[in-house]
């Protein structure tokens, strides 16, 4: 028995609920009273599960998904059979922090959730070598590699608690180490792989450039700098993250003229919607990388990471508007969600909350730089917060309606 790779889509659609919801429970506890929960806990359950059981797990299963036909029933089991650890460690840990914060409890599901990583990327990193030669395979090798260097950040703090020799520049070095890792190491990686992977099934004569693997992979670990300029670089370490910054640069827009070389924006086998969607991921990816410029000075840098609302913005256009809607469209394009008016539907309504949040929080940050207070942002973000339930909400229950209903409908249109 394979893996259903539209099931465990399924259920990381049910935990992007999870998220949503819990991103309403805290912006409303900004806007107003709400006694129950502490916010920071709130807060630390919010985005470990975003990680875990959102945007981990479904790159895990997509992942899986490209090598599946390679591998033995015993391994489709044990592959299983992780998913729903992981899934249950995740749920664990999300009520965990919700309930206790940084408990030993927590600290010890977070540590077991490192752990299933390592496994995973064992597991996949051995597929992936007995996998047919393909333009991705060194793309998710090198995800899942990063993803095991991102847990560095994770024992760094570990041990700073254990020890009680936590220092604010310590911390932060630990805490930037794993996002980078995270967010522009493994989730980057594995989204890059994915991308090409569907390039070449609707694309057969689309062919990468490979001066842009050589270019992020080598860039990966001087761009961490990047997070750290705060710290005082010394010159040459400096001139290393600047250059990094701008390789990596060049190899997006090396990427982006190969995309458009493929003519997918043209082919009428890639579904509208998927290419709207995967239009939005490249412009948003192309701001995020454009920022990443621009943080090279340091001026700038200090400015971003001065003010609370710019970090939020960055990190939401991340996480939301780069990979969750990248994965939301790779997973609607390879019909691993339903196609329906209820899925597009619900789509459209996530993305304009997502795009919505951004434009909220970028004012926010906009009118902080000059001590400036925007009237009623945390009831605009609440009812942002809100749209994008509801949009989450709207495509979790098209996937429960029947095949037939569905087909009943196409025939309709």
């Amino acid at each position: 028995m394979t893996i259903s790779t539209k099931s465990w889509i399924r259920i990381t659609i049910i935990n992007l609920f999870v998220v949503a919801s819990l991103g309403v429970l805290m912006r409303y506890k900004i806007g107003f009273e709400f006694p129950f929960f502490d916010q920071k806990n709130i807060q630390h359950a919010h985005s470990h599960f975003a990680f875990s059981a959102w945007v981990s797990l479904a790159l895990m299963v997509l992942i899986t998904n490209f090598f599946q036909e390679s591998i033995s029933q015993v391994r489709h089991k044990t592959y299983r059979i992780l998913f729903l650890v992981s899934l249950s460690v995740s749920y664990l840990m999300m009520l965990s922090f919700a309930i206790s914060g940084y408990s030993i409890l927590s600290i010890v599901l977070s540590t077991l959730g490192v752990f299933i990583s390592f496994v995973f990327a064992r597991w996949a990193f051995s597929d992936l070598n007995k996998a047919p030669v393909h333009a991705s395979k060194n793309w998710f090798k090198a995800a899942v590699l990063l993803s095991v260097l991102s847990s560095i950040g994770t024992f760094a703090l570990a041990y700073m608690m254990a020890s009680k020799s936590i220092t604010l520049n310590n911390y932060l070095s630990a805490v930037y180490w794993y996002l980078h890792f995270q967010y522009n190491g493994w989730f980057f990686f594995a989204f890059m792989g994915l991308f090409i992977a569907y390039l070449k099934r609707i694309i057969p004569q689309y062919v990468i450039d490979r001066r842009v693997f050589l270019l992020m992979i080598f860039s990966i670990i001087p761009t961490y700098g990047l997070s750290v300029l705060w710290i005082h670089l010394p010159v040459w370490v400096y001139i290393i993250v600047v250059l990094g910054t701008i390789a990596q640069s060049i190899a997006w827009i090396l990427f982006i003229q190969n995309v458009f070389k493929s003519r997918l924006f043209h082919s009428s086998i890639c579904h509208p919607l998927a290419k709207f969607l995967f239009a939005l991921v490249l412009i948003s990816f192309t701001i995020k990388l454009s920022l990443q410029l621009a943080s090279v000075i340091p001026a700038v840098s200090k400015l971003a990471f001065g003010y609370r609302p710019i970090v939020i913005a960055y990190l939401h256009l991340v996480l939301l508007a780069c990979f969750s809607i990248f994965i939301v469209a790779y997973a609607f394009a390879n019909r691993f969600i339903q196609e329906s008016r209820a899925s597009t539907m619900g789509i459209l309504i996530f993305v304009v909350g997502v795009f919505l949040n951004e434009l909220v929080l970028g004012i926010q940050g906009i009118a902080s730089f000059t001590y400036v207070i925007v009237p009623h942002v945390n009831v605009y973000l609440f009812s942002v917060s809100i749209i994008i339930l509801i949009g989450v909400i709207t495509l979790l229950c098209a996937q429960f309606v029947p095949r037939e209903r569905i087909e009943k409908e196409a025939v309709s249109l």
